[in-house]
């Protein structure tokens, strides 16, 4: 296990799932006793929920990685339009992370990272999910929410992350995120659109000076 999660494991969770119940059909047809059977499928269980657990985990956050939030989103897409129900997604992004790590180094750069992932948690819904889509930026599907709604915990989020006391190696810093937010309408056709947009949205944020949220609407 500790050489996959050094290679970062890459196999889709569907295929993990596939594999696993093949190499129990395997051990089930072996000439061992059944007890000897049950013991090498509960060694392999563990492996394989560890190994699954990996493959839609990042690895430095603990939150959710890009490939999960792609087969999420497409999920939530499709539920959201076929209820008719409230979806929307927020993207986030660290502002001047670039100059954290050329400031502090990239172990510092790592602990802000850990900890933006740690207060996002702490600060949306258990029905909200959260992802790190890759370097500095994060994703946040929040089911069931009009925009308007959405404002809401992503200004207490934003907000919680301006007044944090970030603090590495005795020196203690502020740090800022830029966010972009749009949320399911009729003229989204494909779950990309919907992510297209909050990046968009974030883009125009970071333009406009940082450290605020901006809606598709205001695009």
């Amino acid at each position: 296990m500790d050489n996959f999660q050094g290679q970062g494991f890459d196999l889709s969770p569907e295929l993990l799932d596939q594999i696993q119940g093949n190499i129990e059909e395997i051990i089930k047809s072996f000439p061992i006793s059944e007890s000897n059977k049950k013991d090498v499928l509960k060694k392999i269980n563990f492996m394989y929920s560890q190994t699954r657990y990996m493959s839609v985990t990042d690895a430095l956050t603990g939150i959710f990685n890009r490939r999960h939030f792609e087969t999420t989103l497409d999920r939530e897409f499709l539920r959201a339009k076929r209820y008719s129900s409230d979806l929307s997604l927020a993207v986030f992004d660290i502002d001047y992370f670039k100059k954290i790590n050329d400031t502090y180094g990239h172990l510092c750069g790592d602990y802000v990272l850990k900890e933006i992932a740690y207060i996002a948690l702490e600060t949306f819904r258990k029905t909200d999910i959260i992802f790190r889509y890759g370097g500095e930026e994060f994703v946040v599907i929040l089911t069931e929410t009009p925009i308007d709604k959405a404002i809401i915990p992503l200004e207490r989020f934003r907000k919680a992350i301006e007044s944090y006391p970030f603090f590495y190696d005795n020196k203690g810093f502020k740090v800022t995120v830029s966010i972009g937010v749009e949320t399911l309408n009729p003229e989204i056709y494909v779950s990309s659109d919907l992510f297209s947009n909050a990046d968009k949205a974030l883009y125009k944020a970071k333009q406009d000076g940082r450290n605020r949220i901006i809606t598709s609407l205001n695009l």
